[in-house]
């Protein structure tokens, strides 16, 4: 969007829907991408940084088994992001929409015990119903 210079400020309109959507969807790959790649690599230590307590060792390795799944939520939103076909965003929609309540079940682990990551994880659970529609609107749109 092109800006505009008035009065010695910079204005720029309003960003739409669409440009919103695709801004998030290029955020996600990375959040998808890191969050996939530390299950993998360091469960314990990604974990942590999610407000979890030090894991036993097979919440940890059930931790790692939840990372190709994250990698392939990066990989979908990669291919939103270069090709942007209606069915690329219909696909985000359908994912993002399996994961609207695995965050808040996940939040009653007792595990979870830094102030505020419970409710981190149940606005997680809001910000994919939030991609669900969007991502659903910008499939029809294009």
């Amino acid at each position: 969007m092109p800006e505009v210079y008035d009065r010695g400020l910079y204005a720029r309109a309003a960003m739409g829907l669409a440009e919103q959507m695709e801004r998030t969807n290029r955020m996600m790959v990375g959040f998808d991408l890191a969050l996939g790649t530390g299950a993998l690599l360091a469960p314990s230590a990604t974990l942590r940084v999610l407000g979890h307590d030090e894991p036993s060792p097979e919440a940890e390795e059930l931790f790692r088994r939840c990372a190709p799944v994250w990698l392939t939520f990066a990989v979908a939103h990669m291919v939103a992001a270069r090709r942007g076909e209606s069915r690329d965003w219909w696909a985000l929609a359908w994912l993002r929409g399996t994961e609207l309540f695995t965050d808040v079940l996940w939040s009653r682990s007792s595990g979870f015990s830094r102030p505020g990551a419970r409710q981190g994880l149940w606005l997680a659970g809001a910000g994919n119903l939030a991609m669900t529609i969007g991502f659903a609107a910008l499939s029809r749109r294009r």
